[in-house]
């Protein structure tokens, strides 16, 4: 019997699996493979997205690993000198300016307007075709119909890992051998919490001057984040790792 043919109720449990085996898998596979077999972040959202409510609220407390996007991390940077590289991943920029984020009352002596930060996971571009449409008279256009989503660990816990401090360059670091400078990657492990899955949608309407209509969708994978670790994805080894309560992430 397939899954489509079983009641709502065996359906259910079936996701519920299935969903636990793609995580699962995704753990093994980043310990026992090279790094880049951690699951990607657009099929971990998919798998919890296609839950029942009731299994998805069933959900915290669960592990999941992703991959950070460091093409995406602008305040991502490595200097190397002589046999060490000095690495950084800034953090101060990264708040999530959404509804559910927003915090209006907070002090911004003892808080911060945003409850939560974000770590970016990965961008998926979809081309929609086209159609015609006159948007100066007289000048009918072929306009184009593209979508993008962009993926992100979203976590409130920021602070576990290093004090609150106004200062642009906070955020996770690393001392590490200067020759993983150009083979540099980094994971985070997180538990699942509340709401589990958020979404937003952005959309731009296609002009004259821009034919495309755009549509931006903003993914996020919610949890508390566990640990931070920067790995070498030639060979998949971890080079160090950051946790709760120690800043300090010295390879050998």
């Amino acid at each position: 019997m397939t899954p489509r043919a079983l009641p709502s109720w065996q359906r259910s449990c079936f996701d519920m699996f299935f969903l636990r085996q793609v995580i699962s898998a995704a753990v093994a596979a980043a310990f026992f493979a090279p790094a880049l077999a951690v699951e990607p972040a657009e099929r971990q959202f998919e798998a919890l997205a296609r839950l029942p409510e009731a299994n998805l609220k069933a959900l915290p407390g669960q592990e999941i690993e992703v991959d950070i996007d460091l093409i995406a991390s602008s305040g991502f940077t490595v200097d190397v000198a002589g046999e060490r590289a000095a690495v950084r991943y800034r953090m101060a920029f990264n708040q999530i300016a959404e509804g559910w984020s927003w915090q209006p009352l907070a002090d911004p002596a003892v808080d911060d307007y945003y409850r939560y930060k974000f770590l970016p996971l990965q961008s998926v571009a979809v081309e929609r075709g086209t159609y015609e449409h006159e948007d100066k008279i007289g000048v009918p256009q072929q306009m184009k119909v593209s979508w993008r989503y962009d993926y992100f660990l979203a976590f409130e816990n920021l602070y576990d890992f290093y004090p609150r401090v106004v200062d642009d360059d906070a955020g996770f670091a690393a001392d590490l051998p200067a020759g993983v400078a150009g083979h540099l990657g980094m994971r985070a492990k997180a538990r699942l919490s509340e709401p589990v899955l958020s979404e937003s949608t952005t959309f731009w309407k296609a002009t004259y001057g821009k034919p495309t209509d755009f549509t931006l969708k903003k993914r996020y994978l919610v949890g508390v984040l566990e640990e931070v670790s920067f790995v070498d994805l030639e060979n998949g080894s971890v080079l160090c790792t950051i946790r709760p309560g120690h800043d300090d992430c010295v390879g050998r």
